[in-house]
């Protein structure tokens, strides 16, 4: 009896899932097919003008076309998002996240992972920054037309970090006393819900420019 009981203590502790093990499943938020799991910010559609084209994301800015964000259908609290973005041409764009649907646009909730044509260390809303908040410590942007293999990651505790192309950008955490001190000396200081959703969608914003977007993966972090 003794002896079958440690058995099997034996096999529940070699087969017992280890912290963040459930968190090790991908979801595959693009295919390169569709946009099914997308839709528009306030819409049940995306606008027409987000287009797949080559295995591509593609936001083309034509005449008669519309846009604006596009947005995951879920909602995420804790996750890693990966994925890569490229600007054709000059121009802007961010990803969104935590965003809540309000009566305003999508980044008066959601912190901005900012995508610009420029980048340098210390520029706040240059690419990689946490937009107006907190600035990339390095430049590891590529050229216009090239790729950029991006990680977005928010950790139990709402500890946040932007990697782009193997570089850490910056870190910070949501709420704490420096990201409400950052906030005040920003125009979100008067933005009730900016920063204060707990479990949002995440958004590609529509600046008014083209950009791309590819291998688009997500996974929850426990």
């Amino acid at each position: 009896m003794i002896k079958s009981f440690t058995l099997l203590s034996i096999f529940l502790l070699i087969n017992l899932p280890t912290y963040g093990e459930e968190s090790n499943h991908w979801d595959i938020l693009f295919d390169g097919k569709n946009l099914n799991n997308f839709r528009g910010y306030k819409k049940e559609m995306h606008g027409n003008a987000w287009t797949v084209e080559d295995k591509v994301i593609k936001l083309k800015k034509e005449k008669g076309k519309i846009g604006g964000d596009l947005m995951t259908k879920k909602k995420y609290q804790f996750f890693e998002l990966q994925l890569e973005w490229c600007l054709p041409k000059p121009g802007n764009s961010g990803i969104i996240f935590r965003v809540g649907e309000t009566d305003g646009p999508a980044y008066k909730t959601g912190p901005e992972m900012q995508i610009f044509h420029k980048m340098k260390p210390g520029g706040k809303t240059d690419t990689g920054s946490c937009y107006a908040l907190y600035p990339p410590k390095v430049a590891s942007m590529n050229k216009i037309g090239q790729w950029n293999k991006i990680r977005l990651i928010i950790k139990p505790g709402d500890h946040v970090e932007h990697h782009m192309n193997g570089q850490l950008l910056c870190r910070y955490s949501i709420g704490s006393k420096d990201w409400q001190s950052r906030v005040q000396a920003s125009k979100f200081k008067s933005w009730e819900l900016f920063g204060k959703v707990e479990k949002g969608h995440i958004c590609f914003q529509d600046h008014g420019n083209e950009i791309w977007f590819k291998n688009v993966r997500v996974k929850t972090l426990k």
